[in-house]
């Protein structure tokens, strides 16, 4: 591609409001095959997709993770979620609220990783990302459901971490998002509920069935809401922290049962 032509797309970024509009078209040009395709690319992305719906990947914890139009783009700061995670070194490991299922699939030592949700199109794009091998598992599954009911019964008291990007904007903020969160994004992957700890609660009721004694439960939140999901956490009987990252603006509150 020649520099005239490499300039028109990031003008064609810029105009549109795209922040790292070099970055954008360095990522655009790349997974474009032909000049059509770019074309086509640039045209949905001006229009306010998401950059990974319309390439096809993200970019987190080093790998390229699949998503497709109609499931939620993990962030940048949900890697602290990860890091937060491998700090356990959990074996046996559940990504529920999975998306993408790239926390999951980012969390390494990890021998059997199992992925939830609720969406269909999410769990067919998580299915393509664990068979592809994305992540470091030897084994893993992928489920649909609501929240635990997802799951096999025998893994009840399984898990050593369960790691959970649950929705938590609470539904009154959601018009304020970003357009293409609100528009491009599932709502049932942004809603928190009234006060955006409603599934948080939900989560920590039921994680002591399904971890295993000294088992931890992972949580991501916002800073406003952090000290909700430590006492969601904590009501349901788990030894709680909230743990920060200055760098990611990213927070994570941890729960943890006791060893036998």
């Amino acid at each position: 591609m020649s520099e005239l032509e490499y300039g028109e797309v990031v003008s064609s970024l810029r105009r549109a409001g795209c922040v790292f509009a070099e970055e954008e078209a360095d990522i655009l040009v790349e997974s474009a095959s032909t000049p059509a395709v770019l074309t086509a690319m640039l045209a949905r992305r001006v229009a306010g997709e998401p950059l990974e719906h319309v390439v096809g990947w993200v970019a987190f914890c080093g790998r390229r993770i699949a998503v497709e139009p109609g499931v939620f783009v993990p962030r940048r700061r949900t890697e602290f979620l990860v890091e937060c995670a491998a700090a356990l070194h959990p074996s046996v490991l559940l990504d529920l609220c999975c998306g993408s299922g790239a926390i999951g699939l980012s969390v390494d030592g990890v021998t059997e990783l199992h992925a939830a949700d609720v969406d269909a199109v999410a769990v067919r794009c998580a299915s393509r990302n664990v068979a592809a091998g994305v992540g470091t598992a030897p084994v893993g599954h992928v489920h649909r459901g609501d929240l635990y009911d997802a799951l096999p019964p025998e893994m009840r008291g399984r898990f050593d971490a369960i790691v959970v990007n649950a929705p938590y904007v609470p539904t009154a903020d959601i018009g304020l998002m970003p357009r293409e969160a609100r528009i491009h994004e599932p709502h049932i992957a942004l809603d928190g509920g009234t006060d955006g700890v409603g599934i948080h609660r939900r989560v920590a009721v039921g994680a002591p069935h399904w971890l295993a004694p000294g088992g931890h439960l992972l949580i991501e939140t916002s800073a406003a809401l952090a000290h909700s999901t430590l006492r969601a956490v904590v009501d349901a009987g788990f030894t709680g922290r909230i743990d920060e990252s200055e760098a990611l603006d990213a927070v994570v509150v941890i729960g943890s049962t006791p060893s036998r």
